[in-house]
């Protein structure tokens, strides 16, 4: 029985299914949509939602709880800065699911997960930090 035990394990052990959850997501935050299979994409919504509510918190420690889960400073950063303004007004349901057909190689349902913008379509991702602006140069 698996009562109470919420979550798709996605045929992984639990350091990959954390590694890839972790990739997903700081991707999403680089490029406002990922493409992946509509299982990943389930599955990594809700940590992508909880990652945004922490950003829109906005304190050192939030910042470090998103730290866990973002790979890439300037990802982080973006996060904070872009991601949690653009949604300062709004109370959840950030991202959506969209399905995108078949895998050519083994027929896996494909899905695009993005971010929604403030007028209901994809949201833009940020401008990429310069390196020189990351330090305050």
């Amino acid at each position: 029985m698996r009562h109470r035990k919420k979550g798709n394990r996605l045929g992984r052990g639990a350091a990959h299914r954390t590694a890839m959850t972790r990739n997903l997501v700081t991707s999403l935050f680089e490029h406002g949509r990922v493409e992946t299979t509509l299982a990943k994409a389930k599955g990594v919504r809700p940590t992508a939602e909880k990652l945004i509510t922490l950003a829109k918190r906005g304190d050192l420690h939030a910042r470090r709880q998103a730290a866990r889960w973002i790979q890439s400073p300037s990802v982080l950063q973006g996060l904070f800065d872009h991601w949690a303004g653009l949604y300062a007004d709004r109370s959840g349901g950030y991202t959506r699911v969209l399905k995108g057909g078949f895998r050519q190689g083994d027929g896996a349902d494909m899905a695009f997960l993005e971010l929604i913008g403030p007028d209901g379509g994809t949201a833009p991702p940020p401008r990429p930090v310069e390196p020189a602006e990351e330090k305050g140069k």
